[in-house]
């Protein structure tokens, strides 16, 4: 397997573990990563997905050895496997961060994209790096690029290939923090903790709302949330916090139900 699951208390990780190719995606990864995220998606006890890569990358891209060969036909259904896998990240019913340590690049860049929330090391390296391969962003950066860091970087980014650092992909919005490198997983693990301590019900409304808005006009994003919204208020973790809240005692703890 090439990629490691393991459950830390409410929080899954997912450790790409290709280290001899830098995490690059082949074939054989993206099956088992969409296995680790099947797994993930259908624990109920699991709250949170955080994705890593082991040794000095988070993944240094999609596997060049395996593509250089592709015919037309080859690279759209490597693509759009990729494509269906990164769709299902990024509409998992539960919140992914996106620890990233060393290189991110082209494949790695877009994974991490596909996730909620961006975490970078100091070390962490982005890029969109394919025009200088003769080829375009193939797993979503032509698309998710845009529309995290706005059309003018995006384009600058993908049509020079250049890469930048940790530092400055969280001044353009590309990740969230930088954390020293040895701080990273804790920092992730850290996150992801505080998520699992809200209402998992309104958690998970809340990142459909958002997704959903994201891609149509701010009146039917308005309806999305105002159902989300409504939603909640069926549900026993709405009427206890609130109920603690007014009656000032301690909520014990969400039931999610």
């Amino acid at each position: 397997m090439t990629v490691s699951y393991e459950v830390k208390g409410n929080v899954a990780v997912l450790t790409i573990n290709r280290p001899e190719a830098l995490n690059a995606l082949n074939t054989s990864v993206l099956a088992d990563l969409k296995a680790a995220v099947s797994q993930a998606q259908a624990d109920n006890d699991v709250y949170v997905l955080v994705i890593t890569g082991a040794g000095k990358a988070f993944v240094a891209g999609a596997d060049i050895s395996q593509m250089k060969d592709f015919s037309p036909i080859e690279a759209k259904a490597f693509a759009e496997d990729a494509n269906n896998l990164f769709c299902m990240i990024e509409n998992l019913n539960k919140p992914s961060i996106a620890a990233v340590n060393g290189y991110a690049l082209g494949g790695g860049c877009e994974l991490a994209m596909a996730c909620d929330i961006r975490l970078a090391g100091t070390k962490a390296k982005f890029g969109q790096p394919e025009v200088g391969l003769g080829i375009t962003p193939g797993f979503g950066g032509t698309q998710r690029l845009p529309r995290i860091v706005g059309l003018s970087k995006a384009k600058e980014l993908i049509f020079t290939a250049e890469n930048i650092g940790a530092e400055e992909a969280l001044r353009i919005g590309l990740v969230s923090k930088v954390v020293p490198d040895e701080e990273l997983m804790t920092a992730a693990l850290e996150m992801a903790g505080k998520i699992a301590k809200n209402a998992q019900i309104a958690v998970r409304q809340s990142k459909s709302a958002i997704n959903k808005g994201m891609q149509t006009d701010i009146i039917t994003g308005l309806s999305y949330e105002a159902q989300a919204f409504s939603l909640c208020f069926s549900t026993e973790d709405q009427k206890d916090a609130m109920t603690a809240f007014v009656t000032k005692t301690k909520l014990s703890g969400f039931k999610n139900k």
